[in-house]
């Protein structure tokens, strides 16, 4: 793996104009003492979701200090309402779920979401132009959208979508995040069959190192699961089953 890292490392190296930038300066947790609560993103993504499973979600936020609520654009402004007095962030995702808005698109999504109260921003990366080779058009994308929610102060988690992309093009995605100034990476939209594992957490994590966040969704519906991402190098995890898993724990 350090060898392909490396490799990788220097191949982008190469490439004339790749954008760059710095992550936010983000409160680090330790995993290992933080209570789960406070890792987990309460989350509500199916197209079928309607005002109260929203309005339930943020009570169930409140009530056992989740990190976050994400939740699809739309709802933004409720969830903003609703947990205005209280330390949950509003999450929201861009270019979801498949990553193949153009660019300015993803970046209008970005702005309204900003202001409208999101905090945290789940991008999806252009998974098609990452796998074609288009590593600089796929860095751009993703600076542009890290650009504008760095200036408002909101964190960008970078959606790789991990079961589509081989081990070398997981490598190239890890990398093209660091590089733009993403603040963390994350597995999967939960959109395309397949979720997070332990193997993909590990690969992760070696790859973007101490300085950025790792984000585990899709499939965490235990408290066996979600510790072992955690374990392998996750430090949020994102997932519907946020109360069964606090009641577990």
């Amino acid at each position: 793996m350090e060898a392909l890292i490396t490799q990788v490392t220097q191949q982008l190296a190469a490439i004339p104009d790749l954008p760059s930038g710095a992550p936010l300066v983000r409160a680090t947790l330790d995993p290992s003492t933080t209570p789960i609560a406070h890792l987990i993103d309460h989350t509500i993504l199916k197209p079928e979701a309607v005002t109260p499973q929203i309005e339930q979600l943020c009570r169930e936020a409140a009530e056992h200090h989740f990190a976050s609520v994400c939740v699809s654009p739309i709802f933004v402004p409720l969830c903003a309402q609703l947990l205005a007095n209280t330390p949950v962030t509003i999450c929201t995702v861009v270019g979801f779920p498949l990553g193949a808005n153009t660019t300015a698109c993803k970046v209008f999504e970005t702005q309204e979401a900003l202001d409208h109260g999101a905090r945290e921003i789940d991008m999806v990366l252009a998974i098609g132009r990452l796998k074609a080779g288009e590593w600089r058009e796929t860095a751009h994308d993703l600076h542009a959208v890290i650009e504008a929610s760095h200036a408002a102060g909101a964190l960008v988690k970078v959606i790789i979508e991990t079961a589509l992309l081989t081990e070398t093009e997981k490598v190239v995605a890890c990398l093209l995040a660091v590089r733009t100034g993403a603040d963390f990476v994350k597995t999967s939209t939960g959109f395309a069959g397949g979720g997070a594992t332990v193997a993909d957490i590990r690969l992760m994590r070696e790859v973007v190192g101490p300085h950025i966040g790792v984000k585990a969704s899709g499939g965490i519906r235990t408290l066996a699961t979600a510790q072992a991402l955690i374990e392998a190098g996750a430090d949020r995890i994102g997932t519907s089953a946020g109360v069964a898993i606090v009641a577990e724990a």
